[in-house]
């Protein structure tokens, strides 16, 4: 995004404020997509950012849900539910039983544990409908099922008329920097899927593979798997598969992080000792690199408006909350900084909207917006006051004192 694009967003939208840049979103699906070629379909994990839901759909096989607050999203956004990838840990019946009422057979479903195949075996014994499930394979964590209780569930499902295990389900965590770790999980996939075909007599059309490329946040600590060669790479080792189905491969932050900018104000600036301090108006309760430690590593920053000129000096960027763990960055290398400008922190596209403290000390939400050539900008959301999620809500203690 240009400097001037981003100065202008400054001034109509204010700061805290997220940007979200859709035409690089969109180079950025294409590029995976060219990648990975006719080897692999797509599949867009929105709890990395639930505002690009809809331009993914449009742009991937399926959409990744997780929680029923992810499918209301996709309902309201009127998604395809053929699209609508159910996942998540927890599957509480009462929310199943509401998926199911809503869209049925159209959807696939993930299955955690046994305790949630019963309830997809309810629901479809009692409305006779044929049910796509992908049984989740754990990785050694609280996610999915070790392969004793898998097979179990391939015999309960080969009892029910109206039960189809589509696929497999496999996630084992998220910035993958080496190569060497797609190849083996791979490599292990393989060896499963032909033993449930040779050993179970099971026959498995799909493989939903979430790898968990990783981005390169900071400067030096760049990552094979999301280099053009890397996503080749992962392209050939899914076609040295012996066994032969579909496979999806399942992503958030390798679509979504670059197309997006967090800026924040200098309201304030200090030296303590030998350490200069810039006071922003956001903090980390807004903006979250995963792997970042106290600021110690540098992210891509830019300084607004202006070119930066002069000679650069170190400074360590906060924020306003009142703990010193809020540390955007330390000795961030910068010119000219002062009161007024506007620090831009870049490839904050995926889950810096979503993950930081939102609601510690009250603060206010910060705006977002989007930005394409052919849209123009977007309000996707106001700056949104945040004080009364953090107080008793009188207006339902009245409606409950009038009940009483």
């Amino acid at each position: 995004m240009q400097r001037e694009q981003l100065e202008y967003a400054v001034a109509r939208y204010g700061t805290p404020l997220y940007i979200f840049d859709l035409d690089m979103l969109k180079r950025q699906a294409d590029r995976l997509k060219e990648a990975l070629g006719e080897a692999a379909g797509l599949c867009y994990a929105m709890k990395a950012n639930p505002f690009l839901t809809k331009e993914m759909a449009g742009q991937t096989d399926r959409i990744e849900v997780c929680s029923m607050g992810e499918f209301e999203i996709c309902r309201r956004l009127e998604i395809p539910p053929e699209k609508l990838f159910i996942s998540g840990v927890i599957k509480k019946k009462e929310d199943i039983y509401n998926i199911l009422n809503t869209y049925g057979d159209k959807c696939r479903y993930t299955v955690e544990s046994v305790k949630q195949l019963h309830y997809f075996l309810e629901w479809s014994d009692a409305h006779m409908k044929m049910l796509r499930l992908y049984p989740r394979l754990t990785n050694g964590s609280q996610f999915g099922m070790d392969e004793d209780t898998m097979r179990s569930v391939f015999g309960i499902v080969n009892m029910s008329p109206y039960l189809e295990i589509e696929g497999i389900h496999y996630f084992s965590g998220t910035q993958k920097r080496h190569l060497r770790q797609f190849r083996q999980e791979l490599e292990m996939l393989d060896r499963l899927l032909l033993k449930m075909r040779d050993e179970w007599k099971v026959r498995i059309t799909h493989l939903e593979y979430g790898p968990g490329t990783a981005v390169p946040y900071f400067r030096g600590k760049e990552a094979q798997t999301y280099t053009d060669e890397g996503l080749e790479a992962l392209r050939e080792a899914i076609r040295s598969m012996q066994w032969k189905g579909n496979v999806t491969i399942e992503l958030g932050r390798a679509f979504a992080a670059e197309c997006g900018y967090y800026l924040t104000e200098i309201k304030d600036v200090k030296k303590n000792g030998d350490t200069h301090y810039c006071i922003v108006d956001g903090g980390n309760h807004h903006l979250n690199y995963d792997g970042q430690i106290k600021g110690m590593y540098q992210p891509g920053i830019q300084l607004i408006p202006g070119e930066q000129t002069g000679q650069k000096k170190p400074w360590t960027i906060c924020g306003t909350l009142c703990t010193m763990n809020d540390v955007l960055c330390s000795n961030a290398e910068l010119s000219n900084v002062r009161t007024g400008k506007v620090l831009v922190f870049e490839r904050t596209g995926a889950y810096s909207a979503m993950e930081g403290m939102a609601l510690f000390l009250s603060h206010a939400l910060p705006a977002v917006v989007s930005y394409s050539k052919n849209a123009g900008w977007t309000v996707l959301r106001e700056h949104q006051p945040t004080y009364q999620w953090n107080m008793p809500d009188d207006d339902l203690n009245k409606q409950i004192y009038k009940v009483i």
